[in-house]
Parts: structure tokens; sequence; C-alpha cells
């Protein structure tokens, strides 16, 4: 059998050789730690002690703010770092997924792909079982699919399918084909293919195109839930809406439990628009729940925006979402929760309107969130703020505000395409809730900080 048929190449130009059914050993290179002392910032003018964790080389983001970036262990920061910003990410360009070792305050480049975005990165998970593996996307010959790095051996394995999430205990990714998101949303995936011009789905691919899931100890991967299969578990209103349209899988998101996974449905028509809803549905692909409808998700704010940024709450029974809820007599955003059936449904603040990426911790008695600049009800002097609510009181703190103005006058898009001006902070929790990574660009450079909020949370 001729070899070579057994042998594919990375996109970074590494070899890629079979080491079992659909699974490929990849050689992995030797890069030294170096220096990175941390800065602090602005100090004495926040409330919390906050450094700045990356060095003044590139530009640099953790991965969303629904992810955990440090190592099960406290050890390690996981990072990305872009090639460069203020310009469309091209097709064969590569980035680089790096340690930051919080104690000894040094970074380690572990790997480069192909496949990353100027949201996401490249999408850089552990999971919850093991400060060993780092879990990403590259390109085997052109092809997205789920990379996991060991830190300690240096051995490296890619499989069948791709990722947009891992679950906590190890033993799945899931996601849609990484192909297929850009039409949707830039920054999230991968760069668009050498035409410049995002793919999109055809209706006739809705029974072959959805939620894939890979078991990561036998490889196996398969096709969860199409898209036709949530279409029909929509409520009959969405259906008549949705029914010319075409479906994009888009978040993809495991509980806590790694019992049920939280899947973002968007519907263009002809090739435009979102018309988000929102279903839940268990890891075997039964019991598929539209958990929140296109009309509820899609209610406009007099001040602007509509519902936005779905997670578990830890709990990985609820979800916390800033929703319009009109149908509760409110008029703009709000931070809100509900079951992952759609019941329940609450306003967690009554005082505080929502804004940014909220997430809470796991007795929900404490909310951080970013906002958008657009967001003036809540933005301070053209910086965003990092915000801290004690849910318990209804108090509202800032823990710092930073600038994410990394060109184009503070405007996130440009005619080109893709997401090079965007830089949100999406501040996440770490693994014990007492610190809050976030981005930030104060000199125009992307860039992470952590804050140590100790002192503020009991």
């Amino acid at each position: 059998m001729n070899r070579r048929k057994f042998i594919k190449m990375t996109s970074a130009g590494s070899l890629a050789i079979a080491a079992g059914p659909a699974v490929w050993s990849i050689h992995a290179s030797d890069w030294e730690e170096r220096p990175c002392p941390f800065e602090t910032y602005r100090k004495g003018r926040t409330m919390v002690p906050i450094v700045k964790v990356t060095p003044d080389d590139g530009y640099y983001i953790h991965t969303f703010y629904d992810e955990c970036p440090w190592s099960p262990d406290g050890r390690y920061l996981l990072v990305t770092r872009l090639p460069y910003q203020k310009k469309k990410p091209r097709w064969g360009d590569t980035a680089e997924i790096c340690l930051i070792d919080l104690s000894g305050q040094t970074i380690r480049k572990i790997y480069e792909t192909r496949a990353w975005s100027f949201q996401l990165g490249a999408n850089a998970q552990w999971s919850d079982v093991s400060s060993r593996y780092v879990y990403i996307n590259d390109l085997i010959n052109n092809v997205p699919v789920c990379v996991r790095i060991d830190i300690t051996s240096g051995k490296i394995l890619a499989y069948a399918g791709p990722k947009y999430d891992i679950s906590p205990n190890g033993q799945w990714v899931a996601g849609p084909n990484l192909n297929y998101v850009n039409i949707t949303q830039y920054g999230y995936s991968l760069p668009d293919p050498p035409s410049g011009i995002p793919h999109q789905l055809k209706k006739s691919q809705m029974d072959t195109e959805g939620l894939w899931l890979t078991d990561l100890q036998t490889n196996e991967k398969k096709l969860l839930a199409s898209m036709n299969d949530l279409y029909r578990q929509c409520i009959p209103e969405d259906q008549n809406f949705y029914k010319d349209g075409v479906y994009y899988a888009f978040h993809t998101k495991f509980n806590s439990q790694s019992s049920r996974i939280m899947q973002v449905f968007r519907c263009l028509f002809n090739g435009e628009g979102r018309h988000a809803s929102l279903f839940t549905l268990d890891t075997d692909g039964n019991n598929i729940v539209q958990c929140l409808s296109r009309n509820k998700w899609n209610q406009k704010a007099e001040l602007g925006g509509s519902g936005n940024h779905p997670n578990w709450h830890p709990d990985g029974d609820h979800i916390i979402m800033n929703t319009i809820p009109t149908w509760q007599g409110y008029k703009n955003m709000r931070f809100s929760m509900f079951k992952h059936d759609g019941s329940e449904f609450q306003v967690l603040s009554e005082k505080h309107l929502g804004s940014g990426h909220p997430r809470v911790d796991p007795q929900t008695k404490y909310l951080i969130a970013d906002a958008y600049r657009k967001q003036t009800y809540v933005t301070k002097n053209d910086e965003i703020p990092i915000r801290f609510i004690d849910l318990a009181s209804d108090r509202e703190y800032t823990l710092c505000t930073i600038s994410n103005d990394v060109g184009n006058k503070g405007k996130m898009y440009s005619d080109e395409g893709g997401s090079q001006f965007k830089l949100d902070p999406h501040p996440t929790w770490n693994r014990n809730y007492s610190e809050v990574c976030f981005n930030g660009a104060p000199e125009g450079k992307r860039q992470v900080f952590i804050a140590d909020i100790a002192s503020i949370v009991n």
C-alpha cells in the first residue's frame, strides 16, 4: 500500500502521519520558554489589582468569555498570539498557541495553526479533567479538525471532527462544520477560503450538515443533529418563518455535567440575516428543545440591541443571556436566566441593564460582564467597563475600564469583511472565581489582563 496515502500536512507544514482510524499524529517542534514579566495596569487607579500578563511582542487574546483559560491546576493561562491586526485574516496565515506560566511569568509557544480568527483566536481550550492536554482546531489537508496537544510530552494528535467546544469530562468535542461559520458572523472559526468569499450551505444540505460530535476515545465522528432535526423542533410560528431559509449552527456549548449541549440556530435568506433562536439537546442527540424562540431572542431594545450571548450557568441546568423581555414589560436589555427547556425565565437585576458578555458564579451571587462601545449607557469615556455586579444587593462596581480600540476609529467592522477591528474584553472567571481574565488594547495592541477579585468575593 502506498505510504503517501497515509501522510498528510498540517496547516503549518508539519507532517501528519496516520496513528489510527482517522487519527493523525503530528510532529511537534520544540519551542523555548522565555521571560514574560507581568505589568501592573493603572496602578492605584483600579478597584482591584490588575496585571497585563502578555508580552509586547505581538497581539494576544484568550479564547472566549464562557471558557476558562486557566489550566485545571491553575498553573498556566492559555492564549493565542495572532499574526497581525487591522486586516482581514488570510487563508494560509498561522497563529500561535501559547502557554503563560503564571508563577514563573514565562511564555512558551506550543503549536501553530491556520485555523484561527479574531474573536476566538484558535479556540484553544482545556477540558476540566487534565492540565496536560490543550485542544484547538487546525487544518489537515484543508479540512478543519480538532487537535490535541500534550504539553508534557509534545505529542500531538488530530481527530476526525471539528471542535467548537470540548465537553468538561474530556470525552467529546462538538460543533458545526467550521467552513460555514463566517457566512453568519466573522471571527469564530477560520479565515475565508482563498476566494475570499465565505462558504454557504444549500437548502439540500439541511439533512447532512448540522451539529457534529466526535468521541475522543474512539474517534467516531457523527452528525448528532442535522439542521432539519433542529428546525422540526421549532414552535409552529418559527417553522413557518424559517421554512424557506437556509439554516446554520453557530455557538455550540456543553453544560458542566457534559450531559447537554446548547446550540445557537441561525437562518439566512438569500445569504443574509441571522434570525437566531436557541436549542438544547442531550449528548446522545435526544430531547431537542427550542428553549428560546426567534421572537423572544430578537426583541429590540429602546436603547439599541437585541438578545445575545447565551451561555450555560455553572449549574448546567440554566442558561444566562442578555434579552429584551418585552413579554414581561421590559423595554431594554436585561441580564436573564432560564432553564434549558425554556421554563423559569427571570431577570437577574431590576436595577442594572444588560450589556456585553455576562457570566455568573455557581451561586448566582455575582455577575461579570463587559460592554460594547455603542452601549453608551454603561461605557465610560469611550472605554469599556469590566462590570462586577453583586446580585444579592443589586449593587454594581467597575473593576476597571479599558480601551478596546485597535484602529478604524473604534468601528468594529470594515467593508473588507472580517472582524479585524473588533476586540471584545470577554471577561471570564478562573476556576475558583477569585480572578477575572479579559482582553484589552490600552496602547492599541491586543493584550490579556488578569484582575484579582479575591478581596471583593466571599
